[in-house]
């Protein structure tokens, strides 16, 4: 794998391609390609650590695991999703393409809007989950100030109460602020929040310690699977479908990580920087979330998973504050970040002309309210086995036909050029490649059934939910090879390579 990018454009892609351009989706510049190892290994670690990667392990543990069980799933999900991560960067860093702009060699110059629109939907499910997951920060430090804001007698609107969708709406606003000043002030917010919240966390782990004389019973819990407890020999079924929700957390990000790739200064810098950034940073936070929650239980009699509620029964007011305003920065660049500049370009893809980055930000903005974000993550199960799982099954089948097809079918060459041609080699059927969308139809199709089954009450057992628990695997190699015979079959003269 070649560490260096290819040669930069030497013609205006956003003049010559017309209705396929504009100066978001066109290629970087040599003076754009500033990004070192160590920034893209920041860019992780600042996505990394945040409230529900803190949280992340506590699915696992109400599931049955021990702590170091749910920590070593969390690093092994993003280890391997680490592979297709490194894999699609490539194309971003040897090109300067973004997400969308790759997906058109292997769906079309026009069909690419339907894997970008996959990828732009589940990020708006995402950032609708920050900005609740922020707002909820807000409401709960704000009712320590002002204990009206927490009595139950509020009016509820849509499942919570006014105050809740208040604070929710503030900190939405916050995040259109952001997206209104453009894509340079993420890097701000990134580069504050670092180090922001690691400290935090870090903090917030002493004090643990220091107030429980140790980390608590948690780390000492066996597992609910072991010889002679209530789970006995049932590890697997849970380890499993608990692995492919990992893989899940950040299977968005492994498809259109070449909207960030395109910016690092060679292919040594996406790879290590990212393999520094990602699965220690992740299995790291994970590790202070259950050791925090393992020392609550000494401290305050139960479990306190969520960090705001231990914040909360801090006595100073003054550090109240403070944590206030570090977790608001830390959710507020998590979210900019990871969920609003990939579908703002994906957005921006459906109709360069008319579509922005800033106005395909605030159409994510939107819909992330309208998808009611506390319904997600109001239970465990409902976290890990409907949303995580669910949607790692389309996006691995995604993954599997843009990998197949750039390193397998191309040998990672790929034609700029034509990238941003409409009659261009990429063109295939009117601009569609019904090969690729039949594969993607295909290699969802088997996982359907299974997310039926898990929307109805009660044990599902059967075939298809064992399959459904696999997700992100099956339709991974399901898309993956069926994308490679459908391709094979082609003429000689229109073959990819």
């Amino acid at each position: 794998m070649s560490t260096t990018t290819t040669p930069i454009l030497t013609y205006d892609p956003v003049a010559q391609a017309g209705a396929l351009s504009n100066a978001d989706l066109a290629p970087t510049t040599p003076g754009q390609r500033t990004w070192s190892v160590w920034s893209i290994a920041a860019l992780w670690i600042s996505m990394s650590a945040c409230i529900p990667t803190y949280m992340l392990a506590s699915s696992l543990i109400d599931g049955g695991m021990n702590w170091w069980q749910a920590v070593l799933t969390v690093f092994l999900g993003n280890a391997i999703v680490l592979v297709p991560m490194i894999l699609n960067a490539h194309a971003g860093t040897k090109y300067g393409i973004p997400f969308p702009v790759y997906c058109r060699a292997s769906f079309g110059t026009w069909g690419a809007n339907i894997p970008a629109l996959l990828r732009a939907l589940v990020a708006c499910g995402w950032f609708g989950i920050q900005t609740w997951i922020g707002g909820a920060a807000i409401y709960k430090i704000s009712s320590i100030f002002w204990p009206a804001l927490a009595d139950s007698s509020h009016a509820q609107v849509l499942g919570i109460t006014f105050p809740q969708l208040a604070c929710f709406l503030f900190f939405w606003l916050l995040n259109v602020a952001v997206i209104w000043c453009g894509i340079e002030s993420i890097r701000i917010l990134l580069n504050i929040k670092a180090p922001l919240l690691i400290a935090l966390g870090l903090l917030l782990l002493a004090w643990a310690y220091q107030k429980a004389n140790g980390f608590g019973p948690m780390l000492s819990q066996p597992s609910a699977f072991a010889p002679g407890q209530p789970k006995a020999g049932q590890f697997f079924a849970f380890f499993v479908p608990g692995l492919t929700g990992m893989v899940g957390f950040w299977a968005t990000l492994s498809l259109n990580i070449p909207d960030f790739s395109r910016y690092a200064r060679s292919q040594r810098d996406q790879i290590i920087g990212q393999a520094i950034g990602l699965p220690a940073t992740m299995a790291l936070y994970s590790f202070i979330g259950v050791a925090v929650t393992s020392a609550t239980i000494v401290i305050y009699g139960h479990a306190i998973w969520d960090p705001v509620d231990v914040l909360t029964n801090i006595q100073s007011k003054a550090a109240l504050v403070v944590a206030m305003v570090a977790l608001c920065i830390a959710t507020l660049a998590t979210n900019i970040a990871a969920n609003v500049v990939s579908p703002a370009n994906d957005f921006s893809h459906l109709s360069p002309r008319r579509i922005s980055f800033r106005t395909g930000g605030l159409i994510t903005a939107i819909l992330g309210i309208l998808i009611m974000p506390w319904k997600l993550i109001e239970s465990s199960h409902g976290y890990i086995f409907t949303w995580l799982i669910a949607y790692s099954a389309l996006l691995g089948a995604v993954g599997g036909i843009l990998i197949c097809d750039y390193w397998l079918l191309r040998r990672a060459k790929l034609s700029t050029a034509d990238l941003y041609n409409p009659n261009g080699q990429y063109r295939y059927t009117h601009g569609v490649n019904y090969r690729a969308l039949l594969a993607l139809v295909l290699a969802i199709a088997p996982c359907v059934p299974g997310f039926i089954n898990i929307l109805r009450p009660g044990q599902h057992t059967g075939f298809f939910d064992t399959l459904y628990t696999y997700a992100w695997f099956v339709t991974f190699a399901i898309a993956f090879a069926l994308y490679y015979l459908l391709m094979k079959t082609r003429t000689r003269g229109a073959s990819p390579e």
